[in-house]
């Protein structure tokens, strides 16, 4: 048996691996268990389980998604204590790239072997590896680094096999939840003699205020529950929801105070018998005061699902109705709560990439929350020759690094305030590394940078987050009914404006309007009142702009000024000479109406017919245009000839979601008209046409119906209609059995199906963005708290479970 496969024998035997993980199906392949292990967090857990507490999995951070700084950090972390608490030998540990870029798989192998033998691990009684004479399969781990995935999504399956401490003692919290509110009297005044003021502060936090808070609830609720039919009790809950918003401090930093109280204990043995004395005089040695601190967070995450069992029990309407408002309110506080710790551990992420960054002299924190990082290839105006370099990207900015071992030393930091991403394929060679290129271009045309990357796939998922960073700084909606919005740090707790739920986390909640200061969530803005303090019509030059843009466009027509077509892509570099004016972004096909052209001149000014943009370009970048033959579209599996929107319904109702065609309009036959079939629905829309070229959109034309189907098969129709967030998947013709490209059944579990109450808005790729009525399909509840992982119309991510209002049909 190869050695791999022994190791992954191990693997299960050690509680690491499911046994039926991918990894041991027939015709299994090296690569996978390689992938499995690559982000460190299961390694770290396998020193665990061979020896309790041998890592603390707080330090380890479980949820990588494949930053290559997290998953470094966690190798690391896994080396450094093979070495210094299993006895390993320094010639005996893989380098931390052997294993992250697979340099030197069997290396990794080798010193997983060497662990099976120590003492440590036999003692588990789990037998070691080589137990036979392998095969030779040095061989197979050549060429690894090209089959790995740097895009490939989470196995939530694998990872419910690492611990997570949080949940440690659940059932011991819910007979504390029983017991007193906090561990005031027995613990905290016998203490305050023993320990310094400033420790007291650091372990206790604001537990006092806790208790009141507790107190005040406690007693109003009793008085509720008193009346007949407790028909009162809603209203304690949404009463206290407010004051409840103090827990979101402790909460944040009881993990830190446990430590705290661990490092005293251990330091001075006075205070360890005191805390043993306390302990045994509160409730007989049965509950420590480490337990006792997560009372108060265990309690406050609880109430919402007290209330659900509740409604789920509740005849009476009303009372129904009224307890659902006590239920949101509850699960608002939990889901603010929670996202106040998940912060936290973020702000924890931001300021390991700062001690790791020299010549670094502002705050990350500033610059919103980390994107993604990673290797690339780059060249700027300056330097055309490609550099290597480490980037990472966070909302508002872009560190260019150059790595140094463990360290980074900054190049060059991009404030993205004032640049945009424009894709580039023209050099793509699928089998060819960093050929794979996006550019980063400032407004103006000055700056500019292009992005080499490994990997088609790799360059995806950076120009996706890229593009995320760039919407949440200018959002949809910004500008809405008067507003100037902006992202914002609150520095106290807040309410959205529009939906009155609160804004959550601990820095860049949300958005604040520059004018009148209203807090919004990215996804409400568009629903927040009209802005109290504009004084002028603050809807955007756009609109004014538009008639004075059709009687210039109207001019041009009658001018008849010459057409060129673009014959090779131009983004501003070179940039224009001198002041003469910005540069105009120019694609293969695209037809420019020149403006200003002198033959003996190298730089010509003209308007993008496909954007409407004006600018600036190089002369040898165009030819002239020539119209070509009519396209013969019968050929296409899309194409329905001549048909009414009744027949597009009819044809599309019973097919799958994505599923379209292109009709031609029996009103007009110069016109066409794409039908697709999206969220139960069938969609319609228009094609317009002028000046030769074909466009659904004032931002984008195409020369020809097949160039237009073509480019939106694979860009989502999002751009054009924020609603119909899809590409056109699968042409009518097509067979319906080719048209399903879902998992086969049992691939994925779906534990239920939940409909959404809000719009969510996604701020990475991570996350799910959801509409109101959305049907989701829920696929995890166990990986974030107050997050939940579903799918909706082929897309999955992560969204707020407060958000969404469970299906319970299938259970009852």
């Amino acid at each position: 048996m190869e050695l791999w496969r022994q190791c992954t024998h191990w693997l299960i035997q050690c509680r690491v691996l499911p046994p039926s993980h991918r990894v041991t199906w027939d015709g299994a392949q090296v690569c996978e268990l390689a992938q499995a292990l690559r982000d460190g967090v299961l390694l770290c857990q396998l020193l665990n389980n061979l020896l309790p507490h041998a890592i603390n999995l707080r330090e380890v951070n479980l949820r990588p998604q494949m930053s290559q700084f997290l998953c470094l950090k966690n190798i690391r972390t896994f080396l450094s204590t093979c070495y210094e608490k299993f006895g390993l030998k320094r010639s005996e540990l893989f380098e931390a790239f052997d294993l992250f870029d697979v340099q030197d798989f069997g290396k990794v192998i080798y010193t997983l072997s060497a662990l099976s033998w120590t003492p440590i691990a036999q003692n588990k009684g789990i037998m070691p590896f080589p137990t036979e004479e392998s095969v030779g399969d040095e061989d197979i781990y050549s060429g690894l680094s090209d089959q790995i995935d740097d895009t490939v999504e989470e196995d939530e399956d694998l990872y419910d096999c690492v611990e997570n401490e949080e949940a440690e003692g659940d059932e011991v919290y819910e007979d504390l939840m029983r017991s007193e509110p906090v561990p005031m009297p027995h613990f905290m005044k016998p203490l305050q003699r023993f320990l310094k003021p400033q420790d007291v502060e650091i372990i206790f936090i604001n537990i006092e205020d806790l208790l009141r808070v507790h107190t005040h609830f406690l007693k109003e609720m009793k008085e509720a529950l008193a009346n007949p039919g407790a028909s009162t009790l809603y209203q304690v809950f949404i009463k206290y929801k407010e004051r409840f918003l103090i827990y979101g401090r402790y909460c944040s930093q009881v993990e830190s105070a446990s430590k705290h109280l661990d490092r005293v204990a251990t330091a001075r043995e006075d205070v360890q018998m005191k805390l043993e004395e306390c302990s045994q005089r509160a409730n007989n040695g049965r509950f420590t005061l480490r337990d006792l601190l997560m009372v108060p967070m265990q309690r406050v995450l609880k109430y919402h699902l007290l209330l659900q069992e509740l409604v789920k029990h509740t005849q009476d309407a009303m009372e129904k109705d009224n307890l659902r408002l006590a239920l949101d309110a509850m699960r608002d506080l939990a889901q603010c709560v929670n996202e106040v710790k998940r912060d936290n551990e973020t702000l924890r992420q931001i300021t390991n990439f700062q001690l790791s960054i020299e010549n670094l002299d502002q705050s990350l924190a500033h610059y919103g929350r980390p994107k993604i990082d990673g290797e690339l290839k780059i060249t700027s105006v300056e330097r055309r020759s490609k550099m290597d370099r480490y980037a990472f990207l966070l909302d508002k900015a872009l560190l260019i690094c150059k790595r140094r071992g463990d360290t980074y030393d900054l190049k060059d930091f991009v404030n993205l305030h004032s640049f945009q991403v424009r894709d580039d394929s023209s050099g793509e060679r699928d089998n060819k590394k960093w050929t794979h290129m996006f550019l980063l271009i400032e407004d103006q045309g000055a700056q500019g940078y292009e992005l080499f990357f490994k990997t088609r796939e790799l360059k995806k998922k950076w120009m996706e987050q890229f593009e995320m960073a760039i919407s949440n700084i200018y959002p949809e909606n910004a500008t809405a009914n008067g507003h100037d919005f902006q992202m914002f740090s609150f520095e106290e707790t807040t309410s959205c404006k529009a939906c009155q739920m609160l804004l959550r986390g601990t820095f860049y909640q949300g958005y604040r309007c520059q004018r009148c200061r209203a807090p919004a969530h990215k996804e409400c803005l568009g629903r927040v009142p009209p802005c109290g303090r504009h004084g002028q019509d603050y809807s955007g030059t756009m609109k004014k702009d538009k008639p004075h843009r059709r009687a210039q466009d109207k001019k041009r027509n009658e001018l008849g000024l010459p057409k060129m077509e673009v014959c090779q892509e131009y983004y501003g570099l070179p940039p224009p000479p001198g002041a003469i004016g910005p540069f105009l972004r120019l694609n293969p096909g695209d037809i420019v109406e020149l403006t200003k052209a002198e033959a003996e001149q190298n730089w010509w000014e003209g308007r993008n017919i496909s954007t409407n943009e004006v600018g600036w370009f190089p002369c040898n970048r165009v030819k002239p245009y020539v119209h070509g033959p009519p396209q013969d579209l019968s050929v296409h599996l899309w194409y329905a000839g001549p048909m009414e929107r009744a027949g597009a319904e009819s044809i599309l109702t019973n097919r799958s979601d994505g599923t379209f065609l292109v009709r031609q309009r029996v009103k007009d036959a110069a016109e066409f008209a794409i039908s697709i079939k999206y969220n139960v629905e069938v969609k319609h829309i228009k094609i317009m046409t002028a000046e030769g070229l074909y466009r659904i959109t004032e931002k984008k034309a195409f020369r020809g119906l097949t160039e237009l189907v073509e480019f939106y098969q694979q860009n989502s129709l999002k751009d054009c209609f924020k609603s119909l967030d899809t590409t056109l998947q699968f042409p009518f013709k097509e067979p319906e059995r080719r048209a399903i490209n879902k998992p086969s059944a049992g691939s994925i579990k779906i534990f239920g199906t939940a409909k959404a109450r809000y719009d969510f808005c996604a701020r990475d790729r991570s996350e799910l963005s959801l509409k109101e009525g959305d049907i989701v399909k829920i696929l995890n509840k166990k990986g974030q708290q107050g997050w939940w992982r579903g799918e909706i119309y082929g897309r999955i991510g992560w969204f707020p479970s407060n958000y969404v209002e469970e299906d319970y049909s299938e259970y009852c």
